[in-house]
């Protein structure tokens, strides 16, 4: 009779177990788990905490009781083996309920030890409102700490797929809740412009997150915890959930002298043996090689560890006849209302790799259009771009991706192509699915691109394109370009191109581009059919461009909320008697109208349609799936003169109430005229950093702002280095960054005279004259101006040519382009350039 030890539980080493006893009836099967839990549902318990999952019992897939009584399976808990002994092939035990150790033998012994949380040296780090989760001991303990202290506030460090889990899932017992994530982005396996879709909702949820920022310290202070940032801010909360990451957690394995990977995973073969033919590993703490690199990788997933149980419980009984193929770490994680899933390798990895590689973004709806509750996905694949082999796949959206990845990691693990994309037979009634689904037409465009009918290119490589040989050719509807366009671009809607052919510049590379890339496919065929062949068509279109160019964190959102005696949160400041909303009156004249399934320009369009039926002062609710709706109504409503009243996002469907404005005539009072309001606000471009200049521009800056005008800086070129922060951080930066940044101030307290410099002696005299005369400081009237809600915007066209990073400028300063300034100029009164 064989006897089995089994190290760990939970998936892998309970799945062993179970499989062992369904192949031999008669083996001893000992299964040791430190922990209280053998079996339970690790990828559920956020959704406990958040009150999701209502029952804890419903965790525990089962108990040691369960075990016992239909595998006979002696589990023993809270006994932890602490050594192994190859030579004897027995372990050591410790039992931490009775504190007795005891030597146990083996035939076979099976480890499952998992992984542990990542918790770095950070000063405070072991305060008790410092979480980590990991199994369901930490479940307890962060859901005791929310149900009897009710925290207002959370910080969760790192924003991996448990991080933003819990994020949503704290979010939705009504904390208000911060990420702060040391990296770019967030969720590593996803890459940038696939991460931005991310970050644009986190937004709408009011989720505040600090990117590219890390934690210095915590420090406890009376009844919350201070998380001070290595950028300098401080972020006050009542509890924190360390999210950083994990590692395979192998002390036992490496003391008992097994190999370990390069990785740190325990190193196995294809039949998951160690280098000791009678010790086999599986789980989170095992390195296998990865099915495309060949490289040694961990894969910290449910799902290939239960496969794993599987493999190696067959090749104890049987042999080793059953060969593990390798994990390609098929992952998905809801995040608020959206779905964020991957398979394979990103483009960062295949960088890394050095293997070579090409890549689209398509953009569809998840079943057709015409059906009701068709809602917007993004796709992005990765393939050889010559025999089309499959490396990668990344999906966003609401419904359908689950299904979407699935087909694709199956023909990624099969080592299949683009070609074989186009190929899968999928289900389809319009409820589902397309004709042609999303899988199919992600196939369908790369032979596109791999047989030459289409050049590609992607945001990143237009955005740093710039010079007269360049031609960016918006092939969009002019209502769109109005509403948003790639600076410089000319606008020629793709179904007037053959009538405006001779406007195409022949001499230069053209960049074609829409709103998502399928009618800049068309201008493409077009243009390259009529001999202009260095057209390309940009990648994911204007909807991908915008998402990953825009700002992408979401910093200081909470500044000014505060917690009232009814201990709810409040945004702005405390009021002795806050004001009543009035209700809206019944008399108001109502429509409803359902965009929901039209892609984008199609919510726009059809808003503009309904709202030329409707009188000033009533009012319209429109319902969209395409998230680009979400900004275009606010910049519409702007252009337009129209108000808009509230704008949600639920689920994937944004609501919009939108009130008619702008052409009723003067009301009248008594019969005499009421005067039209004219704009009032107050616009600069600030273009010079020369100390004078900038002076005066903050002086009439706060001055209008304390007249109650709405104020906008807009600093490009030169003035950029008014706004940069005096104890800037390191970032990375191309030859030409470090060489303007040299030659440029460093910040505000640095700038030159315009006249009478004299190597600098001028303008240390006028700062000895203003502080004589009491006058503010310009690094002062920048905080001044700040404080009186100023607003000032960096022009990221000048911040790319200057080689300014968003790092570099202080707290409170946006980043946008020309029409984001254009759009304030057009409620402005008043216009400078300085």
């Amino acid at each position: 009779m064989a006897k089995y030890i089994i190290v760990g539980g939970v998936a892998g080493g309970a799945t062993t177990a179970a499989r062992l006893r369904r192949l031999d009836e008669h083996a001893e099967i000992i299964m040791f788990e430190r922990g209280q839990n053998i079996s339970y549902a690790n990828c559920g318990l956020p959704y406990y905490i958040g009150g999701t999952i209502a029952e804890r019992d419903k965790l525990l897939v089962q108990t040691p009781e369960s075990f016992k009584a239909r595998l006979n399976v002696d589990v023993r808990v809270l006994q932890e083996v602490t050594k192994i002994n190859r030579q004897q092939k027995t372990v050591e035990v410790v039992n931490h309920q009775t504190k007795e150790s005891y030597t146990e033998a083996y035939d076979k012994l099976v480890v499952s030890p998992g992984a542990e949380p990542v918790k770095p040296p950070i000063s405070g780090i072991n305060d008790p409102s410092i979480f980590t989760l990991r199994n369901v001991a930490d479940t307890d303990k962060i859901k005791s700490f929310c149900d009897e202290q009710k925290p207002q506030r959370a910080v969760v460090i790192g924003a991996g797929f448990i991080g933003l889990e819990m994020a949503e899932n704290l979010h939705k017992l009504g904390m208000n809740v911060t990420i702060v994530e040391m990296a770019s982005q967030v969720m590593a396996p996803l890459d940038y412009e696939m991460a931005a879709e991310v970050h644009q909702h986190l937004k709408t949820k009011e989720v505040e997150f600090y990117l590219k920022d890390g934690v210095n310290s915590f420090t406890r202070s009376a009844n919350h915890i201070a998380v001070q940032l290595q950028s300098g801010r401080q972020i006050e909360t009542d509890m924190v959930i360390l999210s950083i990451g994990v590692r395979p957690e192998t002390q036992l394995i490496e003391e008992a002298g097994l190999e370990l990977a390069e990785n740190g995973g325990i190193k196995v073969n294809e039949y998951l043996q160690t280098e000791d033919e009678s010790i086999y590993a599986l789980g989170d703490a095992i390195a296998f090689p990865h099915p495309i690199t060949g490289k040694y990788v961990n894969t910290y997933l449910a799902g290939p560890a239960n496969k794993q149980g599987r493999i190696v419980a067959d090749n104890l009984v049987m042999g080793n006849t059953r060969k593990y193929r390798g994990a390609i770490a098929t992952a998905i994680a809801k995040v608020f209302d959206i779905t964020a899933a991957s398979t394979g390798l990103s483009a960062k990895a295949l960088k890394r790799e050095g293997i070579e590689y090409t890549s689209n973004i398509i953009h569809g709806s998840s079943h057709a259009g015409y059906y009701p509750g068709a809602l917007p996905y993004t796709l992005k694949i990765l393939f050889h771009p010559t025999t089309g082999k499959l490396y990668g796949a990344q999906m966003i959206g609401y419904k359908g991706i689950d299904k979407r990845i699935d087909l694709i990691a199956t023909v990624l693990l099969n080592n299949g192509t683009i070609y074989d994309l186009q190929d899968i037979e999928h289900a389809y009634a319009p409820p589902y699915s397309s004709a042609k689904d999303p899988v199919n037409q992600a196939g369908y465009v790369a032979e596109n691109i791999i047989t030459g009918r289409m050049k590609n290119i992607n945001w990143v490589e237009v955005s740093k394109l710039h010079g007269p040989q360049i031609c960016l050719l918006d092939v969009r509807t002019p209502a769109e370009h109005a509403l948003g366009h790639i600076e410089g671009s000319i606008n020629i809607e793709v179904d007037k191109i053959r009538e405006r052919l001779s406007e195409v510049p022949r001499d230069k590379k053209i960049i074609v581009y829409c709103g998502v890339g399928i009618r800049g496919y068309f201008a493409c065929r077009i243009l390259m059919q009529n001999g202009i062949n260095e057209v390309y068509n940009l990648s994911g279109g204007y909807k991908t461009y915008e998402h990953t160019t825009c700002k992408q964190s979401n910093e200081d959102i909470f500044e000014s909320s505060y917690i009232a005696k009814d201990d709810h949160i409040y945004r702005g400041k405390p009021e002795t008697n806050p004001p009543i909303a009035a209700p809206l009156a019944s008399h108001v004249k109502t429509i409803e109208v359902d965009a929901c399934g039209l892609q984008c320009p199609g919510p726009v369009l059809k808003l503009k349609t309904e709202m030329a039926a409707l009188k000033p002062g009533e009012r319209l609710i429109q319902k969209a799936s395409d998230p680009g709706f979400f900004k275009d109504v606010k910049s519409w409503c702007n252009m337009t003169g129209n108000k808009l009243v509230t704008l949600d996002s639920n689920e994937g469907i944004i609501t919009a109430v939108i009130e008619k404005g702008g052409e009723a005539q003067p009301q009248q009072t008594n019969g005499t005229p009421v005067s039209v309001q004219l704009p009032k606000n107050k616009t600069m471009v600030v273009f010079s950093d020369d100390m004078d200049r900038a002076l005066a521009s903050l002086v009439i800056a706060n001055g209008a702002a304390s007249m109650g005008k709405q104020v906008t800086l807009f600093f490009t070129f030169w003035g950029l280095n008014i706004i940069k922060k005096t104890d800037k951080p390191k970032t990375e930066k191309d030859l030409m960054g470090k060489m303007f940044g040299k030659m440029m101030p460093e910040n505000a307290g640095k700038l030159k005279l315009s006249k009478m410099n004299m190597m600098g002696m001028g303008a240390l005299m006028m700062k000895k004259r203003m502080l004589s005369k009491r006058v503010d400081s310009i690094e002062d009237m920048i905080k001044t101006a700040l404080d009186n809600d100023v607003r000032m915007i960096a022009c990221q066209m000048s911040m790319d040519v200057m080689g300014v990073n968003a790092e570099e400028l202080i707290d409170g300063v946006e980043i946008g382009g020309v029409a984001t300034y254009l759009e304030e100029a057009e409620q402005s009164n008043l216009n400078l350039f300085i």
